[in-house]
């Protein structure tokens, strides 16, 4: 967004919500930066300063305030979509990156020297793509301190820092104090045998129809949904745990409540939940779109907040593309089911006692001998064991580290592959929000009972107005029938979408 300052004072002296997460306020007279829902009394505006990212903040030098608490807000990417190389860094940074590696080496998986990066970095975000990277670590640390009752050494692992050492002489530069002050200037969290954390999003959110997209696909002794709670098994780094998500409405929220012994993959684990049930997406900037279109006005009124669901890992993804080929949501389910059954890990004797089985199969459990006594056709076999050996040649195939075209490209180039499943694996794997499945049979469906009958290029003409959130409107047009308000009659609602 342009940051205007007389525009953001406005929305701070509003406490506005639809701005938290899209800039923040440092104060020059405090030496700290605020979101713009603080609690605290505006100060006044000469004395602020207005930044897109909580990085920039704290590469100015400033410190995260005690009582809005910046690592609570939405994460909301600082642009809108024009710069690809920093959106596509700014993921492979939220998901360890630079935990692993350095600058240089992330500027060469995106194709770019790293002297480019920083520039970019500069451009569009404020800061560095290290600052980026050091203030994700402290913000999740300081989440850990504020929500669990981790040991610090804990703490410090689980956020990202490699040292106990690293960890303090951060929170000393940044807070000029220790993080144990941090914790004991705040309320005590509850005890608790599970690492339980917040992960908030901007408002509104649309719980109930993401809960139904993933309780219709739940794979039988991999996941468990009700109409609350979504619960899974998940493996990272060798390590087997469970994850269970609930909604917590009244702090803008998903509760994620996880259970794992290797603590130093909780960054890689939010990360993942994060992409899976949609939380950075910015709905006030959807809706202004989507709703300019006749088709998707009423429906976008009538349910805001509806996200694209994601998926837990990229291989499992593609997995359930292939299996869902021309067959029923229902049909490729069991499937997958099957497929989990035959080639994945039994689950630890604890955790079968929660009503799971199996770990999702990796790539290279996948074997032909194996697969042959599945029932499956041979060309999907073929597929699958394509999947698998792309996935086995380059561990970082389904990583949202390319943009649309370069995705599905890449994609189309296995067996078995069309526009149809590499746009779904798109969208769901890699979290591309452009992603749109033109020639689904399920799409042709609703629209015909919709009253619209389109052609394929009349549908993909119309759908260039819709960028770069045709996923989004691809939910509401796969969800017409539930989105339009009351017992519409077929006449009725033909009349109010007509197009």
């Amino acid at each position: 967004m342009d940051l205007q300052p007389h525009f953001c004072y406005r929305a701070v002296q509003a406490r506005d919500a639809r701005y938290d997460g899209r800039f923040f306020t440092c104060v020059k007279t405090t030496g700290i930066y605020c979101r713009p829902i603080c609690p605290a009394r505006p100060p006044k505006l000469e004395n602020c300063q207005f930044v897109p990212t909580a990085a920039a903040a704290q590469e100015l030098g400033f410190r995260p305030c005690l009582r809005c608490r910046p690592e609570s807000s939405p994460t909301l990417t600082p642009w809108r979509g024009t710069e690809a190389t920093v959106s596509r860094a700014w993921k492979l940074i939220e998901a360890g990156a630079l935990d692993e590696g350095n600058v240089a080496q992330l500027a060469a998986r995106l194709g770019v020297s790293d002297r480019q990066l920083r520039r970019l970095f500069r451009e569009h975000v404020g800061a560095s793509p290290v600052s980026v990277g050091q203030t994700r670590r402290v913000l999740l640390a300081k989440q850990l301190l504020h929500q669990t009752t981790l040991s610090m050494i804990d703490v410090a692992y689980a956020s990202g820092f490699g040292s106990l050492r690293r960890f303090n002489e951060t929170f000393q530069q940044l807070y000029q104090r220790p993080p144990s002050d941090i914790r004991r200037r705040t309320s005590t969290p509850l005890p608790s045998p599970e690492l339980s954390i917040l992960l908030p999003y901007q408002p509104p959110y649309d719980w109930e129809a993401i809960l139904r997209f993933f309780r219709a696909r739940a794979i039988d002794g991999v996941e468990i949904v009700t109409d609350t709670v979504y619960r899974r098994v998940i493996e990272l780094n060798g390590a087997v745990g469970t994850v269970e998500v609930a909604h917590a409405p009244a702090d803008s929220a998903l509760r994620a409540t996880i259970r794992i012994s290797d603590l130093s993959s909780v960054p890689l684990l939010i990360t993942r939940l994060r992409r899976q049930f949609d939380l950075g997406a910015d709905p006030q900037a959807i809706a202004e779109v989507l709703s300019r279109d006749e088709l998707l006005a009423s429906a976008v009124r009538a349910r805001p907040g509806l996200r694209v669901p994601g998926g837990w890992d990229g291989f499992e993804i593609g997995v359930r593309a292939v299996l869902r080929q021309q067959i029923t949501v229902t049909a490729a389910t069991r499937l997958a089911a099957r497929f989990t059954a035959a080639l994945g890990s039994p689950v630890p004797p604890e955790i079968a006692l929660e009503g799971f089985r199996h770990v999702f199969p990796r790539p290279e459990q996948v074997q032909r001998n194996v697969l042959n006594q599945l029932g499956l056709t041979q060309a999907r076999l073929e597929t699958l064991i394509a999947v698998a050996q792309g996935v086995r040649g380059n561990p970082q195939f389904f990583d949202p580290r390319r943009d649309l075209s370069e995705a599905v490209s890449d994609l189309r180039e296995l067996r078995g592959i069309g526009e149809w499943t590499a746009q779904y694996i798109a969208m769901r794997a890699m979290g591309e929000s452009d992603a749109f499945l033109a020639g689904d049979a399920g799409l042709q469906r609703q629209l015909i009972a919709a009253g619209t009958r389109l052609s394929m290029s009349q549908l993909l003409t119309r759908t260039e107005q819709w960028r770069p959130w045709r996923a989004y409107a691809l939910q509401y047009l796969w969800n017409l029938e539930s989105v339009l308000p009351g017992p519409v009659s077929l006449r009725k609602r033909k009349h109010a979408i007509a197009t």
